[in-house]
């Protein structure tokens, strides 16, 4: 199912819009929160969805791992599994993959379970069909994701893997049952590493297989930024304007608001429930560690501008009490805070664009966060 944008305003290459799909439609630019094994550690989906995400992530390599792609299809689907209303998405696996080093053909990757040991193969096929069982609104192809900083041969290689696993990934979803086309999009995936030329090449060969949407990955992975956001302006020009554009894995404010400068509707990253079970908690003055001594009487809320429940009710001692002896709702309250406030931060930076204030907006974040 090709998803369209439907942009609603503009500032310079930063777009607001709504992305319809056949379960509705949610609005961009946006974050998705990151629910790795079926869930967004430390909450619930009723939290998630009172906190006011539309669409949320599964991981395809940990989830056929256990409990098994087979069995969230016997109890409905992810969306049925977790009681989800809201937007679904999977990733292929590929970079938990990667991490592995595993041994890789162009047939596929061969990789051991981090739960057991077990050897496990993937194809690009496999990819796909374990997708279509998890049963997300969109589904992403199988991808190289190589390590920076790399060799030129090594980034070359990947594209070039890439794009073949990408065009059999094409080939492959809905065909057992070609109504699945009509209820989940299949994503492309732009490689390239820090490589500009390799990343419009990317780009350009991903286009060409018609994807319903399209992706860069293989960026925010330890690179500096002023090398990272030239390889996202190469790829992103090389992408259709009237279809979703998706920054895999990027979820710090600074990385954020200038991947939406230059064209980016879509992002995703564990980053903010990773900060919030460590006792880092995000503000509107930047990251405060809660656990530091100065919070012990601490009678203010995390962040006084922030509307979420847990600023409007809980003290920043009482917050540094429950993280410090780790119980656990102290993670649960710290990630629905981080989750809330960067949610908030989407909503500022879709005011920013529809009022023609993303620049002054980039330079308040960067004042903060840098």
């Amino acid at each position: 199912m090709k998803l369209h944008i439907d942009i609603e305003a503009t500032d310079g290459a930063a777009r607001v819009g709504t992305v319809r799909t056949a379960r509705g439609q949610f609005n961009t630019p946006v974050f998705m929160p990151v629910g790795t094994r079926g869930t967004v550690r430390a909450v619930t989906t009723a939290d998630v969805e009172r906190l006011g995400a539309e669409i949320i992530l599964g991981n395809t390599y940990h989830l056929m791992l256990r409990p098994g792609a087979d069995v969230i299809a016997d109890l409905g689907g992810l969306h049925r599994f977790e009681d989800w209303s809201g937007h679904m998405l999977t990733d292929s696996g590929g970079y938990q993959i990667f991490s592995l080093s595993p041994k890789v053909t162009d047939d596929g990757a061969t990789f051991r379970s981090t739960y057991d040991g077990s050897t496990h193969r993937v194809t690009p096929e496999d990819a796909v069909r374990i997708q279509e069982l998890l049963g997300a609104d969109i589904q992403m192809v199988l991808d190289v994701c190589t390590a920076l900083p790399a060799h030129r041969r090594e980034l070359q290689a990947a594209v070039d893997r890439t794009a073949a696993w990408a065009a059999r990934a094409r080939v492959a979803h809905g065909a057992t049952d070609e109504s699945i086309t009509q209820r989940q999009a299949l994503f492309g995936i732009v490689q390239g590493g820090t490589e500009a030329d390799l990343r419009a090449e990317s780009a350009q060969r991903t286009v060409e297989l018609d994807f319903d949407g399209y992706a860069i990955g293989g960026l925010s992975v330890g690179e500096e930024r002023d090398v990272m956001l030239p390889a996202l302006e190469a790829a992103v020009a090389h992408l259709p304007a009237d279809q979703p554009r998706y920054f895999m894995g990027l979820g710090d404010p600074i990385g954020i608001v200038e991947a939406v400068a230059r064209g980016v509707d879509m992002m995703d990253c564990v980053l903010p429930t990773r900060l919030a079970r460590h006792g880092t908690l995000l503000t509107d003055g930047g990251k405060i560690n809660i656990k530091r001594a100065e919070f012990v009487r601490s009678d203010e809320p995390i962040d006084a501008a922030c509307a979420c429940e847990v600023c409007s009710r809980y003290s920043r001692g009482y917050l540094r009490h429950l993280v410090s002896v780790s119980e656990p709702t102290g993670a649960t309250l710290a990630t629905q805070h981080n989750v809330a406030w960067l949610l908030a931060f989407m909503d500022r930076i879709r005011d920013a664009i529809r009022t023609g204030r993303l620049d002054a907006l980039r330079s308040e974040v960067a004042a903060v966060w840098s």
